[in-house]
C-alpha cells in the first residue's frame, strides 16, 4: 500500500473515476514522481480508498478506485477554543492540535487579543496537509471568529466545556465526562490571559470544568498542545 495520502472533498466510492486538482496533481507528479499504473491513497469521510493513476493529461491527475483500505472510525470529538496569536505559533498550534485530534477549530475575540484576522485558506491547507500526515480520515473544521459572549451564549450546555486556567487549584479532570455523550471543548486564553471579567464569564458556564494544566504559565500554543494531549489522553483512559 502506498503511503501517500490525499484528502479528496468529494464522495469516494468503489469503480470511482475521477481527477485531482492542479494542486495535487503537481505534488504526486512532480514531488512524489508516481507514474500512470502506481497507486495511492485518497480519504475523506467515507473511509480511505486506493486510487490508481490512469493517466496524466496536461499536469493533471486521472485515477479510479479500486477498493477500500478502511472504514471510518468514531473519535472523540474535540473541540479547541482559543485567540488568534501570531503566524508562526498559530500555524504550529493548528498543526499539532490536529495531529492530536481536534475535530473543531473556534477563534474567540477576547479584551486582550492581539491578531484579529485570520487567513482562513491558509489555515484550512494547514488543517489538510497535518490531517493526510498524521493518517486521520476526519478532516477538522475551522469557525469563523467570534466574541468570547457570542462563543458561551451559542455553546451554552451543547459542550462539555474545559477551562485551561492558571488560577484554579484543581488540577484533576472529572471522571463524569467520559459518560456524557456531548463534544468535549478545551477553551485556552491569550498572551497575558483572559481579563478577570471574562473568566467570571467563563465560570458562569453551565458544567464548566476548569483545570490548570501546569504550575508553570505557558504559551497559549504550549497550553493548548498541552491541554489537548493531556485532555484526550485521560478520556480515552
Amino acid at each position: 500500500m502506498s503511503n501517500i495520502r490525499l484528502f479528496f472533498q468529494e464522495s469516494l466510492s468503489i469503480n470511482l473515476s475521477s481527477n485531482l486538482n492542479r494542486h495535487q496533481s503537481h505534488y504526486l507528479t512532480k514531488v512524489m514522481r508516481i507514474k500512470p499504473g502506481e497507486n495511492f491513497s485518497l480519504f475523506n469521510e467515507t473511509g480511505e480508498w486506493q486510487a490508481k493513476i490512469n493517466e496524466i493529461s496536461k499536469g493533471i491527475v486521472k485515477f479510479s478506485i479500486i477498493k477500500k483500505l478502511r472504514e471510518k472510525n468514531k473519535e472523540l470529538d474535540l473541540w479547541l477554543a482559543f485567540t488568534p496569536i501570531k503566524s508562526n505559533y498559530f500555524n504550529f498550534m493548528i498543526q499539532k492540535a490536529t495531529e492530536l485530534g481536534v475535530t473543531k477549530f473556534l477563534p474567540i475575540i477576547t479584551d486582550r487579543t492581539i491578531v484579529r484576522k485570520i487567513n482562513y485558506e491558509r489555515v484550512k491547507k494547514i488543517i489538510i496537509e497535518a490531517s493526510e500526515q498524521s493518517n486521520r480520515l476526519t478532516v477538522p473544521d475551522i469557525e469563523k471568529a467570534q466574541n468570547l459572549k457570542s462563543f458561551l451564549e451559542k455553546n451554552n450546555n451543547k459542550v462539555n466545556m474545559i477551562f485551561g486556567d492558571i488560577n484554579t487549584k484543581n488540577q484533576k479532570l472529572d471522571s463524569k465526562i467520559k459518560k456524557e455523550n456531548k463534544p468535549i471543548c478545551i477553551i485556552i486564553g491569550p498572551e497575558g490571559d483572559f481579563s478577570e471579567a471574562e473568566r467570571k464569564k467563563i465560570l458562569l458556564y453551565e458544567g464548566i470544568r476548569s483545570i490548570k494544566i501546569n504550575e508553570n504559565i505557558l504559551r497559549a500554543e504550549t497550553a493548548a498542545i498541552s491541554a489537548i494531549s493531556i485532555i484526550s489522553y485521560l478520556i480515552k483512559l
